[in-house]
């Protein structure tokens, strides 16, 4: 039986004993129904794994003995920050769950033109913080031990300005690069923006340029936004991370 992974959101490295949190004692004791005895992995964000034994079983709490810690990276080599336009119903939680999963470092979802939707600013909060869980829940799942940031919602043109030394790519039908030929991938890695349902407009289209995007091509066929992000993350971890 595999043993369970769970995220603990303080740091572990030189404890002995740890508390779980409200939501890891919930899931631990009531969904998996974990008892005294039973052994976990904890990871704290630190890209490290700590091996435990519950010794503690209340009903509102749950206490795990650390017998082993080791530093265990399996972050890629390629570092991705994904602007994604912000996707209708279930389609933006597949698509932050799944480029979790592909090795995504870092997230920032995107208010565009053409964006079908619409939060306030408690909702935007809330949002943020499911969307954040997701990404937790992805980590637990693949085995991934640093958690990627889900950053707070921005504009799309505020987003494309930013400066970090990574190679700026935009998804275009008439790209003259592919993904294979790209001209250079710098070490701080790719900024990708995908857009909405409805594309970007043409005057998003225009700004990307001035902001110095390199507009590259995936394939023949036009795909939806969830299917162009997780095809595009792959591919790159491919040819430049790894996956090769």
């Amino acid at each position: 039986m595999r043993i369970p992974r769970i995220y603990h959101p303080e740091q572990l490295l030189g404890k002995q004993h740890c508390i779980l949190s409200e939501d890891a004692t919930n899931h631990v004791g009531r969904v998996l129904r974990m008892n005294e005895g039973d052994e976990l992995v904890l990871f704290d964000g630190s890209n490290h794994i700590f091996n435990g034994i519950i010794d503690l079983v209340s009903k509102k709490q749950i206490s795990v003995k650390i017998t082993q810690s080791q530093l265990d990276d399996r972050e890629s080599s390629l570092p991705i920050h994904l602007g994604q336009v912000i996707s209708r119903g279930d389609r933006m939680e597949f698509t932050i769950q799944k480029s979790v999963e592909l090795g995504v470092t870092t997230i920032t979802p995107l208010w565009s033109e053409r964006c079908g939707v619409k939060l306030d600013g408690e909702r935007q909060d809330k949002k943020i913080q499911q969307w954040q869980k997701i990404a937790i829940s992805a980590c637990e799942q693949c085995g991934r031990n640093v958690i990627p940031e889900i950053r707070p919602i921005m504009k799309l043109t505020d987003w494309c300005k930013e400066q970090d030394g990574m190679l700026k790519l935009n998804l275009h039908p008439r790209a003259k690069y592919t993904l294979k030929s790209l001209p250079n991938v710098p070490k701080e890695g790719i900024r990708l923006l995908i857009g909405s349902e409805g594309g970007l407009s043409p005057e998003e289209i225009a700004m990307t340029e001035t902001e110095n995007f390199t507009e590259v091509l995936l394939g023949k066929r036009i795909l939806r936004t969830e299917t162009a992000s997780l095809a595009t993350i792959t591919a790159l971890q491919l040819l430049y991370g790894d996956l090769s």
